[in-house]
């Protein structure tokens, strides 16, 4: 997670096969050994927060991709999530902008990744 005063952002970052049918389905989710999953929540004060979340995928080159992300609501709780390859086991970087309350925070992090099962 990282913090921003207020603003909370979590992260996670997973091949989407992990995902059971049934959530992917919900969410709209490809479930694939190939295609990784981005899940960001933003917390404001404690409490789900509405965000308007972008940011690109960049490789061990340098290659850049954008991701897209859409909103879910589920139970109150509010997720930004998009999908991305995996072609191989890498370490991938998420460059991402979080824009809340009129605010825009970056944040950026590495993740390796590994084709699932």
């Amino acid at each position: 997670k990282e913090v921003f005063g207020d603003v909370t952002v979590h992260y996670s970052a997973f091949t989407s096969s992990m995902l059971q049918p049934d959530i992917a389905a919900a969410t709209g989710l490809t479930r694939s050994k190939n295609q990784g999953v981005l899940n960001i929540a933003v917390l404001k004060a404690g409490k789900p927060g509405m965000a308007v979340v972008s940011g690109t995928i960049k490789d061990l080159t340098g290659r850049s991709s954008p991701l897209s992300f859409r909103q879910i609501t589920d139970q109150g709780a509010v997720y930004y999530i998009a999908q991305f390859k995996i072609a191989q086991a890498e370490t991938l970087t998420f460059d991402l902008n979080i824009e809340t309350g009129g605010l825009s925070h970056t944040l950026s992090f590495n993740q390796e990744v590994f084709p699932g099962e």
